[in-house]
C-alpha cells in the first residue's frame, strides 16, 4: 500500500510514526511546504521569549531522523498543489528548484493545517508587523527584536496565542500593549473569568485598547502608529498580529471535497474526507461537539495527533476505529497565572438554546495551614435539570492542570455535578484540601440543583440594583476595604441576632468575599421567611468585573 501524507507536523507526522509501527511494508511519503517538520510550534513564543533557550529543543524530528527510525520517504519545501481524486495522483511542486512532478496513492492523509488571518486594512504591509505560524515566524520576530531594539510592541488579538505572545515579549523587557475587537480578553472564556485575567495583567502594567478594531497602520517617524474604531491611538516599534487562523485548504477545496461554509474539510467518525480514499486530520477539520452535535473546529495539538493515530488505524485494518470528537479542553501560563477551560461557555450554550445554570466558587489550591496555597477561582456550567457538567473555566496559580483535566473527562462522558460531588481526588496538604476544590464548585452547583440556594450574577446586579438589597457579610476590617455601593453590612456571625435591621419586603442579595459565607448567611435569611440569593462568586468576582 502506499501512502502519501500532506502536512508534517502533530496529526501528519502521528500518523506517519503510527503506520509504520502498524505496517512494516507500506510505502509512507510525507511532504510539507515547510522546511521543518514534527516541530513543537505551541513551544515558539517560549522560544522567542527565551525560557526555551537552545531553539533545536523545539524539533522532535528531522527528516533524516525519521527516515532512519521509520524507514518514511519525507519530503520538505515541496507543496502539493493539486489532488486528482479520479486518478488518486497528487502534483507535488519542488519549492527548492520550481520542478512539478506526480505522485500516486492508494490511501491520501490531509494535515494542511491552519494560515493565520491578515486583516485587509491600510498598512497591514508596513516593515515591522508579524503573525506568528511558524518556525520562519519565529525566526523574524527574533531577529527584528535584536535589530531593532524593540522596547514598545503591540499585540492585536487576546485569544491563547495572542496572550502567550504578551507574556514573552514582555519577558524581553518590551512594553506590551494589547488591542483586541471583543470587550474582554480570552474571548475563549466567559466575561467574568476573564476579568480576573484582566484585573491580575493591570498589575503587570499591560495596558488594553477592548472593543477595538485596527481601522489603519501608519509610519510616524520611525514608529508604527495604529489607528483604533474609537478614534485613538496607539504608536510601538513592533505589532504581532493574531487575530485568529483560517483552514488553509484551497487544495482540497479545489479537489471538490466536501468543506463546510468557512472552509474546514468536513470528515465522518473513521476522519474520511467525502473522498472514500482521502482521510483528514487536524485543525483543517471540522466534527460535531460532543455536547451540542453540531460542527466545530478544534485548534488544539492534542486532538490533533489522537486524529493522526485513529486514521492510521482506520487505513491498516479498514476502518476500526471512530472519533469521537472533542469538548476543545485547553491550558495556558500567563507569568504566574494558569487560565484553563474545558467545554462550552455560557454564551455557547444560550447561543444553541440550552436550559443551564452556572456558579462560580473561589477555593484554596491546597489545604491553607500548609505553605504557598493560593487561590482557584472556578466556573461551572451545568444542565438546569440534570445536572449534566457542559463547560468549566479555571483561572488560579497551581493545581489548575489536574482539576480541568477531571471536568474534561467528566463532561467527554456525558457526567454530572453530582458525579464530581462524589470524586475521590489524592489528598495531602501539599496537594490538595479532604474538598477538592472540584468537590466544592460541584457541590456549590448541586446546591442550586436541590433549590438549597438561588444564584444571581454580577451583570444581574449591575443592570438592577435597585431592584435588590444588597447584604455584606464580611468581616468589619473587610468592608473597611471596600464594598458594593448600597450594601448593608452585618457580618455573618452577627446575623442571626440582627435580622430585625433586615428589610422583608425587599428581595436580598448576599455576599461574602468568594460565596462561602454568603451561602451560609443565605440559609440563615431563608430559614427566616427572608427572600434571599447569593452573588455567584462573590465580591471577588464583582469587583473584578466592576472594574472593567
Amino acid at each position: 500500500m502506499k501512502i502519501i501524507i500532506v502536512g508534517g507536523v502533530a496529526g501528519g507526522a502521528t500518523a506517519a510514526a503510527r503506520l509504520r509501527r502498524l505496517d512494516e511494508k507500506a510505502q509512507i511519503i510525507m511532504i510539507d511546504k515547510g522546511d521543518y517538520i514534527s516541530y513543537a510550534n505551541c513551544g515558539l513564543p517560549y522560544y522567542l521569549g527565551g525560557v526555551i533557550k537552545n531553539r533545536e529543543r523545539l524539533f522532535l524530528q528531522t527528516p533524516q531522523s525519521f527516515y532512519s527510525r521509520y524507514r518514511i520517504d519525507v519530503r520538505i519545501a515541496s507543496e502539493v498543489t493539486k489532488i486528482d481524486c479520479k486518478n488518486k495522483q497528487v502534483e507535488v511542486k519542488n519549492l527548492t528548484n520550481g520542478d512539478v512532478y506526480s505522485e500516486s496513492y492508494d490511501k491520501l492523509i490531509l494535515s494542511t493545517g491552519v494560515e493565520p488571518i491578515k486583516p485587509d486594512i491600510e498598512g497591514v504591509d508596513n516593515e515591522g508587523i508579524f503573525m506568528l505560524r511558524n518556525v520562519a515566524d519565529t525566526d523574524a520576530i527574533k531577529r527584528y527584536i535584536s535589530n531593532h531594539n524593540i522596547q514598545r510592541a503591540v499585540v492585536v488579538g487576546a485569544g491563547f496565542i495572542g496572550m502567550e505572545m504578551v507574556e514573552n515579549l514582555t519577558h524581553l523587557g518590551i512594553e506590551v500593549s494589547i488591542v483586541e475587537a471583543k470587550k474582554q480578553l480570552l474571548p475563549i472564556l466567559d466575561f467574568s473569568m476573564s476579568a480576573l485575567v484582566q484585573d491580575y495583567l493591570t498589575r503587570k502594567n499591560i495596558k488594553f485598547y477592548l472593543g477595538n478594531t485596527v481601522t489603519k497602520i501608519f509610519r510616524q517617524g520611525e514608529d508604527l502608529c495604529l489607528a483604533l474604531s474609537n478614534g485613538e491611538q496607539c504608536s510601538c516599534q513592533m505589532i504581532i498580529l493574531s487575530i485568529g487562523v483560517k483552514a488553509d485548504t484551497k487544495i482540497e477545496s479545489d479537489a471538490g471535497l466536501q468543506l463546510d461554509a468557512k472552509g474546514s474539510v468536513v470528515v465522518d467518525k473513521y476522519l474520511r474526507t467525502s473522498d472514500k480514499d482521502i482521510y483528514a486530520v487536524g485543525d483543517m477539520i471540522v466534527f460535531n461537539h460532543p455536547v451540542t452535535q453540531k460542527p466545530k473546529p478544534v485548534f488544539l495539538a492534542g486532538p490533533a495527533n489522537k486524529q493522526g493515530r485513529i486514521v492510521a488505524d482506520n487505513i491498516v485494518f479498514d476502518n476500526i476505529s471512530h472519533y469521537e470528537g472533542s469538548v476543545g479542553t485547553s491550558i495556558m501560563k500567563l507569568f504566574d497565572m494558569t487560565i484553563a477551560t474545558t467545554g462550552l461557555t455560557a454564551s455557547e450554550l444560550k447561543d444553541n438554546g440550552f436550559n443551564y445554570k452556572s456558579s462560580i466558587t473561589h477555593s484554596p489550591s491546597h489545604a491553607t495551614y500548609y505553605p504557598d496555597a493560593s487561590q482557584m477561582s472556578i466556573k461551572l456550567n451545568f444542565d438546569a435539570q440534570s445536572g449534566q457538567l457542559y463547560g468549566a473555566q479555571i483561572v488560579g496559580f497551581d493545581g489548575v492542570d489536574k482539576r480541568i483535566d477531571i471536568f474534561s473527562l467528566t463532561i467527554a462522558h456525558r457526567g454530572t455535578v453530582q458525579d464530581l460531588c462524589a470524586f475521590e481526588q489524592a489528598y495531602a496538604p501539599p496537594f490538595s484540601s479532604a474538598k477538592d476544590p472540584v468537590n466544592i464548585a460541584a457541590t456549590t452547583a448541586e446546591n442550586l440543583l436541590h433549590g438549597l440556594l438561588d444564584n444571581i450574577t454580577w451583570h444581574e446586579v449591575l443592570d438592577h440594583q435597585d431592584a435588590y438589597q444588597l447584604l455584606d457579610v464580611r468581616t468589619n476590617d473587610e468592608y473597611a476595604k471596600g464594598s458594593i455601593a448600597g450594601a448593608l453590612h452585618i457580618p455573618v456571625d452577627e446575623l442571626r441576632n440582627r435580622l430585625d435591621e433586615l428589610p422583608k419586603n425587599k428581595q436580598l442579595v448576599v455576599f461574602c468575599a468568594v460565596g462561602m459565607r454568603a451561602y451560609l448567611a443565605t440559609r440563615i435569611l431563608l430559614q427566616n421567611g427572608f427572600s434571599a440569593l447569593n452573588l455567584s462568586g462573590g465580591y471577588k468576582t464583582y469587583s473584578a468585573v466592576a472594574k472593567m
